[in-house]
């Protein structure tokens, strides 16, 4: 059996593919790889399809030894280190492990989470048409642990393609986040909107794959109680009893009772929220 086996498991590796959507009615959230470009990129180096399942890390990278026979992996997401035996080794290219060779995935040098791809997949058990991890619901493969195998699919029939890794946008200096107000957006005054428009906020340090966390003027109520619960999505931004917006990430619960004051649209905003770190500034802008 080809695999890859966990030799360091990081802060909090998890195995991730385009998640499982559509299941919301059910209970089920979306779950996915936080940065779908970075994870796209990974899958696309080598020749895999975009669904094929890959690795998430956060922040301190893993550590993998290559079983079963040669292996060809990439790293792309979080800028990091990347070493094979102890050499240095591409970042955002194919890397070829001999059997019994050790990949290194080191430290995030900006952003966050970095994403490990090996050709032809992580062959984990799928969960209703998914691989990914989730970590609000428990569906999925585990949490990464030291001794863990990880098992690795038959490659498909198109070629190692060792391009565009130069394209990947870096992390954000700045998280600039296009807000469409609604549908709750009347429970708060409306200065206190318009502030959230103009108020400058960061990442809190809380900030996990369920919502990114903000640090900044709470926004104030103009309606007192509290909502029945209600549908969630992707990039809903939820205001909790302390005023401050949460924007919600791929791990997000399908209802919540706090009133959602706007929504971020998937796509090149939420990939970015996905490498922000602590302290790093967040600033919402209107979008129609």
């Amino acid at each position: 059996m080809r695999a890859l086996e966990v030799v360091r498991a990081g802060a909090l590796t998890t195995v991730q593919d385009l998640g499982r959507p559509g299941y919301a009615h059910l209970g089920v959230p979306r779950s996915g790889a936080l940065d779908s470009g970075a994870h796209a990129l990974a899958n696309r180096l080598l020749g895999n399809p975009p669904g094929a399942a890959a690795l998430e890390t956060t922040l301190d990278g893993v550590a993998l030894r290559a079983l079963g026979g040669p292996l060809v992996v990439a790293v792309t997401g979080a800028p990091c280190g990347v070493r094979v035996c102890g050499r240095a080794a591409a970042w955002g290219a194919p890397v070829l492990l001999r059997a019994g060779a050790e990949l290194e995935v080191g430290r995030a040098r900006s952003g966050v989470r970095s994403y490990v791809a090996v050709r032809g997949g992580f062959a984990a058990e799928p969960v209703l048409g998914s691989r990914s991890t989730d970590l609000l619901s428990g569906l999925g493969p585990p949490v990464l642990s030291a001794g863990a195998l990880l098992a690795v699919g038959a490659p498909g029939p198109d070629p190692v393609a060792g391009v565009d890794a130069s394209a990947a946008p870096g992390p954000p200096s700045e998280l600039v986040l296009p807000l469409r107000l609604g549908p709750r957006a009347d429970w708060f005054e409306r200065e206190s909107v318009a502030g959230l428009l103009r108020a400058p906020y960061r990442v809190s340090a809380a900030s996990n794959r369920i919502g990114l966390r903000t640090e900044g003027p709470p926004l104030v109520r103009a309606r007192s109680g509290e909502l029945p619960s209600e549908g969630m999505v992707l990039g809903a931004v939820q205001v909790p009893p302390d005023g401050l917006p949460v924007v919600f990430l791929a791990d997000h619960p399908v209802t919540g009772g706090y009133p959602v004051v706007g929504v971020v649209a998937p796509g090149p905003a939420l990939d970015a929220a996905a490498q922000a770190g602590p302290g790093v500034p967040v600033r919402f802008v209107r979008s129609r």
